[in-house]
């Protein structure tokens, strides 16, 4: 791949990841350790992620189980849940936490996918702002470095690089959405 075209693809390629990301944090009504990701323990003044400090695992489709490695952590892990958005009340029996995830309604489902939408919408527009950045730059390069056909060329490859993540974003968003509503 040109040179100057890997720049516009990374970046594009970041803004596909961060939103794959993101999409991992939206509880679907099933357990999914991913929705614990951004919740930070403060463990010996350090802000650590849960995974890092207990065992997480799903012993059922709508409970995450987390043993923290020192019994004395089960406090602070409690405290970073309810102080994050994950919406979720921690139990715990003093030696491991369960956090049990409601039957999402239906008008929550539809809820959560107008958000996925957004975000996706967001993404797009964030690739299209990429391209335009790219074919800013092209334009400039073709009033000296290169030909103006080269120029065209670039964009036209910009453009077929613009539609592939436009189709890959849709095609996530369409997988989430399906996700959230599947009952």
């Amino acid at each position: 791949m040109d040179e100057r075209l890997k720049i516009y693809d990374d970046k594009m390629k970041k803004t596909y990841e961060f939103l794959e990301s993101d999409y991992l944090g939206i509880r679907a009504g099933r357990a999914n350790p991913h929705v614990l990701d951004k919740v930070k323990v403060d463990y010996y003044g350090t802000p650590t992620p849960v995974a890092q400090v207990g065992n997480v695992t799903i012993p059922e489709a709508r409970m995450i189980q987390i043993a923290p490695w020192e019994k004395s952590l089960i406090k602070a892990i409690e405290k970073a849940i309810m102080s994050s958005d994950i919406g979720i009340t921690p139990s715990n029996d003093g030696s491991v936490i369960r956090l049990v995830f409601p039957e999402l309604t239906e008008e929550r489902r539809k809820s959560l996918v107008k958000d996925v939408k957004k975000k996706a919408e967001e993404s797009k527009v964030a690739v299209r702002n990429i391209r335009r950045d790219g074919n800013e730059a092209f334009k400039k390069l073709s009033k000296g470095e290169i030909s103006e056909d080269e120029g065209k060329e670039l964009s036209d490859k910009l453009q077929k690089m613009t539609d592939k993540y436009i189709k890959d974003i849709d095609k996530l968003m369409e997988e989430k959405s399906k996700e959230i509503l599947t009952v």
